[in-house]
């Protein structure tokens, strides 16, 4: 499958390779088309499945996007990826929108009431815009064995099909059907946003990224 890949750091380059790995063939954007971590990250992965330009470029090749910019800039880089580019496809939606302006802890851009998720979809609503992956650090969201047994990861969005597209691509991350956890429609992200405030205290008592969280019933 072809996906685009919006996003050139480390949430971006850990999923596109993933991606590679199982044999999709990726396009990273950036900004502009002569990013140096997207160069960096082609080479490193074999120009046969990879290449890399601007938003616009990954959004027209993708079947499939992902969104794996900064959460304050998700708006304004899907903007310049082209609404027409964007048009009927399914996107991942992975960011946060976390704020570092107060220092740390950080605080979010927008919650309560609305999400990053929400915002997304409202922009661009023939876009099938489904919310996960963003409750872990990127290290368990490409390859959730790295924190032992059975713990989670939510979906969040207003199709069914698009989310069951998502499961499968979870799937072949290797997270079990089992642990994948349906919140429901869009306005679910607001929880799973908010949840990562809980998440860097966590990290910040624990003194590690590499831990996910457990529904247990």
């Amino acid at each position: 499958m072809n996906v685009g890949v919006l996003g050139t750091g480390v949430v971006g380059r850990t999923l596109a390779t993933k991606l590679v790995s199982l044999g999709h063939v990726v396009v990273m954007g950036s900004r502009t088309s002569d990013n140096a971590a997207a160069q960096s990250w082609a080479t490193e992965n074999g120009l046969e499945r990879t290449s890399y330009g601007t938003f616009a470029d990954a959004a027209t090749h993708g079947e499939l996007l992902i969104n794996a910019t900064a959460g304050s800039a998700s708006l304004a880089a899907l903007e310049a990826a082209g609404k027409e580019n964007l048009h009927g496809k399914v996107l991942i939606d992975v960011a946060n929108p976390l704020d570092f302006s107060q220092g740390m802890p950080p605080s979010l851009l927008v919650a309560n009431t609305d999400s990053l998720g929400e915002q997304i979809q409202r922009a661009h609503p023939d876009v099938k815009v489904v919310k996960t992956l963003n409750t872990m650090n990127t290290i368990l969201q490409a390859d959730p064995r790295k924190v032992p047994g059975s713990h989670n990861v939510f979906v969040s969005g207003d199709d069914a099909d698009a989310k069951d597209q998502v499961r499968e691509l979870l799937q072949s991350f290797g997270w079990p059907a089992a642990d994948i956890i349906d919140l429901g429609d869009i306005t679910s992200a607001r929880g799973a946003e908010m949840l990562l405030l809980l998440w860097v205290q966590i990290m910040g008592v624990l003194g590690t990224a590499q831990f996910n969280f457990k529904i247990a019933r």
